[in-house]
């Protein structure tokens, strides 16, 4: 594991939020001169921290969607079950993000869907398909209240 000091992480967090930060506007926001924060940034990618740099889309001005968030329990609870499901999560483009929970739920799975009524007949297609759905439980988003972001918080940085 890379040990990261300071400047490491302060040029993280920034990066996280502006990858497109000029090197010298970086060398400054971290109080360092322009070619030692550039050589951290190359050992930080070389060392495949930084994995490369995106633009983050804004989906709804090119097609509104409807986000949904599904809870889903399974029939069966053994590696067969879950991996059926799993790869029907994986072959579905409508689903954006899917995660295995404990607690009485067996995933939570986000579906960004045209209508609420494609969003409905792609899960009923789930239903009657093998993916050994038991029940589920749909929460139509009625707004964000706060996306994620990648990236360290500062938090993340104070606390080294």
């Amino acid at each position: 594991m890379m040990k990261l000091d300071r400047y490491d992480l302060k040029i993280l967090d920034i990066l996280s939020r502006d990858g497109r930060i000029t090197k010298s506007k970086l060398a400054e926001a971290i109080n360092l001169s322009v070619s030692p924060c550039w050589e951290r940034v190359k050992r930080l990618e070389k060392a495949g921290v930084i994995q490369g740099y995106s633009a983050r889309i804004n989906s709804e001005v090119l097609v509104p969607r409807n986000s949904v968030w599904v809870q889903i329990e399974l029939k069966q609870h053994n590696a067969e079950s879950f991996t059926r499901f799993e790869a029907l999560v994986m072959q579905t483009p409508e689903v954006t993000e899917c995660v295995a929970v404990g607690g009485g739920v067996d995933y939570l799975v986000k579906f960004e869907a045209r209508t609420i009524d494609s969003y409905q007949r792609l899960i009923d297609k789930w239903l009657v398909s093998d993916a050994g759905i038991e029940r589920y439980f749909t929460y139509i988003v009625t707004k964000s209240v706060k996306s994620p972001e990648l990236g360290l918080s500062m938090d993340d940085i104070d606390s080294v």
